[in-house]
């Protein structure tokens, strides 16, 4: 009979170490979709045919200036936020918009997350994060995409 009674109580032991185990994860949900991450190829062939670009690229950090993007800095710092959020006031909500740190991997940047955020709650709907999984350097310089 103490065998009978031992198997539920592991199953809900199972289930709630899942559960605690996952919970982690869920809090580190990213603020943009993966549908949102724009793949440098795709910009540079738009800084390659727009004229005049009707895409915005806003460099929220420390890395260099791509073609045609506006230095706004780094977006840890609520100046600079401040200053992202002032360039984007007068645009429409479904302007074309780009966003790019590139100072490091996105999962060590401090940038990226509160630019992408402020674009949600200021309610901008076609907004996209340059996806620079390492860094400026390695995936769009070395590739010769343009830059300033």
């Amino acid at each position: 009979m103490k065998a009978k009674g031992l198997f539920p109580s592991l199953f809900l032991l199972v289930l709630f170490c899942a559960f605690v185990n996952k919970a982690p994860f869920q809090s580190m949900d990213e603020p943009w979709k993966e549908s949102q991450l724009m793949p440098p190829s795709e910009l540079n062939q738009i800084i390659k045919e727009e004229k005049p670009l009707e895409t915005y690229i806003f460099n929220i950090g420390p890395s260099g200036s791509i073609k045609q993007s506006i230095y706004i800095g780094e977006t840890q710092e609520e100046s600079s936020l401040k200053k992202l959020e002032k360039e984007v006031r007068g645009l429409s909500k479904d302007a074309d918009i780009v966003i790019y740190c590139g100072c490091c991997p996105f999962k060590d940047c401090p940038n990226v997350r509160p630019a992408f955020s402020l674009l949600n709650d200021l309610g901008f709907t076609d907004h996209k994060l340059l996806d620079l999984p390492q860094n400026l350097k390695v995936d769009w310089i070395d590739k010769g995409y343009p830059m300033e």
